[in-house]
């Protein structure tokens, strides 16, 4: 674990160096993202903190409400797992409490992948089997000590599963030295392989899945309620880096992507073009940025509140949009089409 320390240090100090670009004007528009016509629709807007959406194999869409103990009215909730039913139009609770569960995807199989952070969640990564309605535990440890807080998830076609495990909200200790990306392999065995990416958020892979994104949404915080305005007098490194994927699931640092003043990522998605849609949860210019796969800004879908991920449709829906804000889901339809999924391949 030093290694790591030691090289996070370095990696961080260097990037905060490097020349920082604000977000352009043509940025502010969406710049032809969305078609004529149409304009953002609110699907839902019941939710405490969502997050994390995923569309299954049937197109019926899941997606995460965190409810943070620091926002609880009485008995604690531990988040709840909700779907969207896209041709009923119908909202019901998947799974209720979900260990908070903060990330989703589904995997070659279909299989349900769940990120589950802390304040009294799993801190684990599960797959839910549709067929059998049966869940297991694919990771809650590392080298014997348990996760931080699983955040986002995302896999690939060959069945490797990749978290990301920061910190930001719950009172459980913090057993792992560094916030760190990690890799379960087919054989169920767990490997840090990044130690040294910030705050590792959001995630998400190219689609010739040679390159993994990981982003940085660093607020020099372990718990929000450590600060009673909840934010940080000190902010860490905030961008997208990526990474070269070896054939062995092996990482290797390429370059930053993307960092800018006021950018704040969160959640991510590729589209089929390789383009990066990503929240940024700055409640000052909140909405999705899209980038080029080099970072070159392809313009902003305005949102009416801070919004955490985003995830396209599947089939007939592949250019709908769906996207998550601390209170709605909503949908748009773009110009673009999602990548395939890993049940799609």
């Amino acid at each position: 674990m030093t290694k790591y320390l030691r090289s996070a240090v370095l990696l961080i100090s260097s990037l905060l160096l490097l020349n920082i670009f604000t977000l352009s004007a043509s940025a502010e528009i969406n710049n032809n993202l969305i078609p004529p016509g149409e304009k953002l629709e609110v699907i839902y807007n019941q939710g405490t903190h969502l997050e994390g959406p995923a569309v299954a194999p049937d197109g019926q869409v899941y997606f995460c409400d965190l409810t943070p103990s620091s926002l609880a009215k009485g008995a604690l909730l531990g988040g709840h797992i909700m779907k969207y039913d896209p041709k009923a139009k119908k909202i019901t609770v998947f799974r209720s409490p979900s260990g908070q569960a903060d990330g989703l995807a589904f995997d070659a199989v279909g299989r349900l992948i769940a990120a589950e952070a802390a304040d009294y969640g799993g801190r684990r990564i599960t797959a839910t089997d549709f067929e059998t309605g049966k869940a297991v535990i694919l990771a809650a440890e590392f080298n014997g000590q348990p996760l931080n807080s699983p955040n986002d998830v995302v896999t690939d076609n060959t069945g490797r599963i990749y978290f990301t495990d920061p910190r930001y909200f719950g009172k459980e200790a913090m057993n792992q030295a560094v916030q760190g990306v990690y890799r379960i392999d087919r054989d169920g065995k767990i490997r840090l392989i990044i130690g040294n990416a910030g705050k590792p958020n959001g995630i998400a892979l190219s689609p010739d899945q040679k390159t993994l994104y990981v982003d940085s949404n660093d607020n020099g915080l372990f718990d929000y309620r450590s600060s009673t305005a909840g934010l940080a007098t000190r902010r860490g490194f905030d961008g997208i880096l990526a990474y070269d994927l070896l054939e062995d699931g092996t990482a290797k640092f390429r370059e930053i992507v993307y960092q800018s003043p006021g950018f704040r990522p969160d959640g991510m998605r590729i589209d089929s073009d390789g383009n990066i849609f990503v929240a940024n949860y700055d409640p000052s210019h909140p909405g999705i940025l899209v980038l080029s796969p080099k970072g070159e800004e392809m313009g902003y879908i305005q949102t009416p509140e801070t919004v955490t991920n985003c995830e396209f449709g599947i089939g007939a829906e592949s250019n709908v949009l769906f996207i998550t804000g601390n209170k709605s889901l909503y949908k748009v339809v773009t110009t673009h089409h999602g990548e395939k999924k890993a049940y799609q391949e």
